[in-house]
């Protein structure tokens, strides 16, 4: 699970931020995870509890937001969803496509009180 060690990064850019910022207590972080990153929601929410244990941040609340792996066919320009479509374009059935979004992991925002 490398989700771990992003989580301990994240938290120490974030402790940075607030550090640089005078920032005393954080409520929120928000979090941005694309649909085609490496990382799994379900297991960054499973281990943020016990890797901010005891930092600055141990009192906040995890927000994640999913941003959709759209692309782009190449054949007919239309804009879909790879996933909810098996990875072929639903208008013209082609596999010849690019990426526009979805491999995004970003802090998108830090709530402060």
């Amino acid at each position: 699970m490398h989700e771990l060690g992003v989580v301990i990064e994240v938290i120490k850019t974030v402790e940075s931020f607030a550090q640089q910022n005078g920032l005393t207590k954080i409520d929120t972080l928000v979090l941005q995870i694309g649909e085609l990153s490496s990382m799994i929601p379900k297991y960054i929410e499973a281990c943020y509890p016990a890797a901010v244990d005891g930092t600055l941040l141990q009192d906040t609340r995890l927000k994640i937001e999913i941003l959709p792996g759209n692309a782009i066919c190449k054949k007919c320009n239309k804009v879909f969803n790879l996933i909810k479509n098996n990875m072929v374009c639903p208008s013209c059935t082609s596999k010849d496509w690019e990426i526009l979004c979805g491999r995004e992991f970003m802090i998108k925002e830090i709530i402060a009180c």
